[in-house]
Parts: C-alpha cells; structure tokens; sequence
C-alpha cells in the first residue's frame, strides 16, 4: 500500500462537457482517474470549472425574468451556486458509481462553497470575462444603469464581469473534516461563489472566481501534496521559441515562473494555471502540482507524462 497523500484535482470544461448530454458522459470519464486514486487509498478533493453552465443558467434566467413579469433576474453569485448544484450533482454521481463498481463504499458529497474576494481588487476596475448571451443595444444599455459592464462583440454587446482573486475559502473546515473522514469532496466549483464580507453577512459579488486559482488556495488551505490541474493538453506547450510546440515536462518553481512571466504557451489560459501551481508548491518542499488531461491523468500522477512542477530538481 503506497503512502496515503491528499490530491486536489481542478478539472476543465473539457472534463465536463457543454450541454446536459455532454456533462453526464464526461463526467463519467472524470471519475475513473478519480476512482483510481481513491482506490490507492489517496484522499481526493476536486474543484471544476463552470464557464459554458454559468452561461446557459445566466441566460436563462435572464431570458425567463424578460419574458415573465413575475420573476426577477438573477445575481452572478446566485448563477454560481446554481452551477455547483448542478455540476456536483452529475459528478459525485459519476464518482459514486465507478467507486461501488470496484466495490469501493466511499462516501461523495458536494459542499456549496463561497469564496471571498476583495471588494478592492483590480479585476472590479478592469472586467474582462464575458457571460451570457449577445444583447441588443438597448439591452445593453439596461446593463450599464445596473451599473454592470458590457463589451461591444460580433452581433451586438455581451455582458462582462471581473474575475478577482480567491483569498479565502468559507466553508474550508467542512471541506477539510469530510476529506479527513476518508470521503471523496467536490468543492469550490467554479473557483467558488465570490462573496464580499459586510459585518457578520456574506454579500454576493458580481465576479467569477478562476477555478484553478480557487483550487491552488484549496490545496495550500488542506495542506495537500499534489496539485492536479486537468487540461485539454496533456501538458503545457510552448507555443513559440526555437522549440516550438516543445512540452515542458518537469520544472523546479524557479523555473516555472521563469516560463510564466517570458513564454507563449498554446493554451491562454497556461499562466494562471502556472501562477496556481508556483503559489501551492513554493510553499512546502514535498509538493507536487501537475498538468495534464483526464486521458493522462493516472499516468501524470505517477510522473510518467503532463507537466511536473516541483519545489527544486
């Protein structure tokens, strides 16, 4: 029996799907490398994105308060929680019966998880993640005396909304308590449902929280050894240099942020997830943070493939 060590994995919206269909398949792939570590007697907490959900449950809602009189529209923090119902729900699932197919009884639950956030930050200043449907100019313009944001796109204007940084996680000793109890915990979905403190209230914020930001502090929170961040690559990839579409395989943090500040990697989306692996393993010489895809998933665990970053080589 191998050493028992406590794994964050941040699975993508390719882990996921799109549609209804989509998710409960994917989500079915999702769970066998979840499975496989669980069954090596490793404690498994996993985050997700929700970017396509957190769309179609906005425009939903939106298109449901403009046509019915009776209904209001709905908050972003509001939306989020509705995605993590709704996400955990076909994951834990998943997870629940790959586990009792290899005769595994292992309890699966999805803690609904707020995630504060500066009311200060920047992201608030400069709002740069689009969501919901294409609007009108004239619905546009009902966002902006909301006092929301809105971006000119192909068809008319898209709602944009900032996406701060997590600073700390509500319900982290529920979290902590199940995963300590040998469960399998869906968490922070989403990066969280960011909340602003007013006294002793939580206030929703208008914001998305980046979901492997959110599970980088999950992991430093929990005191984990790996960082699991799932990809559609099975790695990063530069992008361009003299190496081009070079995959880097093993990297001390020195290194990382070396490639994080001065590189292109394919993926846009590589250097926060860089920024969440450097933040979780400068911070203990035994972890590990690592990139890849579900595919690849059991194989990067083991260090054979995906991206491996270490405190030093």
């Amino acid at each position: 029996m191998e050493e028992t060590r406590t794994v964050v994995i941040s699975l993508g919206h390719r882990a996921l799907g799109r549609t209804l269909p989509e998710q409960k398949t994917a989500t079915r792939a999702a769970a066998k490398p979840i499975a496989d570590l669980v069954e090596r007697g490793h404690r498994v907490v996993v985050n997700h994105a929700n970017a396509p959900q957190l769309g179609m449950i906005h425009t939903a809602m939106s298109e449901l308060a403009a046509n019915h009189e009776e209904y209001t529209s709905c908050p972003m923090s509001v939306c989020a929680a509705m995605s993590q119902g709704y996400i955990g729900y076909d994951l834990q699932n998943s997870i629940r019966s790959e586990l009792l197919s290899r005769g595994l009884r292992v309890s699966v639950s999805t803690v609904l998880t707020q995630v504060l956030v500066d009311p200060y930050d920047r992201a608030f200043i400069r709002p740069n993640r689009i969501v919901g449907r294409v609007l009108s100019r004239e619905e546009a313009a009902k966002e902006e005396a909301k006092g929301n944001s809105v971006t000119a796109v192909e068809g008319g204007f898209r709602r944009i909304v900032g996406a701060p940084v997590p600073r700390e996680i509500v319900e982290i000793d529920a979290i902590r308590t199940l995963s300590e109890a040998g469960g399998v915990v869906i968490a922070c979905g989403g990066g969280g449902i960011p909340v602003m403190e007013q006294g002793v209230d939580l206030r929703g914020a208008s914001a998305v929280v980046d979901k492997d930001l959110a599970a980088g502090l999950l992991a430093i929170e929990l005191d984990a050894d790996v960082l699991m961040i799932v990809t559609n690559t099975d790695g990063a990839f530069l992008a361009e240099g003299p190496e081009p579409d070079r995959q880097l395989r093993r990297l001390s943090v020195r290194q990382a942020r070396s490639y994080q500040k001065s590189s292109r990697f394919e993926l846009a989306s590589m250097p926060r997830k860089f920024e969440a692996a450097i933040n979780f393993v400068e911070m203990g010489t035994r972890r590990r943070a690592v990139i890849t895809n579900i595919a690849h998933a059991t194989a990067a665990f083991d260090g054979r493939t995906g991206t491996q970053i270490v405190y030093e080589l």
